[in-house]
């Protein structure tokens, strides 16, 4: 009996140190288990206006003047790798300052030969007119201010993005524009709806010629104004 006692014991201790019959399932994990799809970037979709559809790989954005014999006139590469809200915004700014310079120069030949205004006492050299107005009519500057304010407060208003909402703003996954300034998606650079004779063509290929020849003629007009008024810096005296 006891000898059965014994055997039995010893039967029950060796299976507490035996292999549990639980069948433990490995996984194993390849990286080769594993799709990882990469998301590919998505192309900015930029508006077509006026015809013209911005192309971040071409020239100046695909904008129109670029005529021979220069044709992409880039030397200092001052447009390589900008994004199309700072090439917008560059010529937006040469268009304006080609107009101004095409009414400077229109402004110096037409006021040194005629003088229909304040009693005909503005004479001599164009430089010195605006001096010579301030002694005959100095209630002419709040005018002259007061008109530049609204002329460029309405095309503030028309092509550029709310300065406050500029400085976080983030055109098509591309670079903030420099201090916040940022043109509209919409807004085609020097486009501000002034068209008081019908002038501007519906058809987009007309229109890449007009704006094209505008800033010809703007080009030149800068030059022109500067030549004008070094000229008479060191004559001082009138163009003609």
């Amino acid at each position: 009996m006891k000898t059965a006692f014994v055997l039995t014991t010893l039967a029950v201790s060796a299976s507490a140190f035996a292999p549990s019959s639980v069948n433990v399932i490995k996984t194993t994990l390849s990286m080769a288990d594993v799709s990882i799809e990469a998301e590919e970037p998505v192309a900015p979709a930029y508006p077509t206006i006026n015809g013209w559809t911005a192309d971040p790989e071409a020239f100046c954005a695909g904008l129109p003047g670029a005529v021979a014999p220069l044709g992409n006139f880039d030397p200092l590469g001052l447009t390589t790798g900008l994004p199309v809200t700072e090439i917008k915004r560059f010529r937006e700014s040469e268009v304006t300052h080609g107009r101004v310079g095409m009414l400077a120069v229109l402004g110096y030949l037409v006021g040194e030969n005629f003088h229909p205004l304040f009693g005909g006492q503005i004479l001599g050299p164009a430089n010195t007119h605006l001096a010579q107005v301030q002694e005959v009519a100095p209630f002419f500057f709040a005018w002259l201010v007061g008109s530049i304010a609204t002329a460029e407060l309405g095309r503030a208003n028309i092509g550029w993005v709310d300065p406050v909402k500029a400085m976080n703003y983030n055109s098509e996954n591309e670079i903030e524009g420099t201090f916040g300034a940022v043109l509209k998606n919409n807004y085609y650079p020097g486009d501000i709806g002034f068209d008081p004779l019908g002038l501007k063509p519906t058809d987009p290929k007309e229109f890449a010629e007009m704006q094209t020849k505008e800033l010809n003629n703007g080009r030149l007009a800068m030059l022109a104004a500067i030549g004008m008024i070094v000229q008479e810096q060191v004559t001082h005296s009138t163009l003609l």
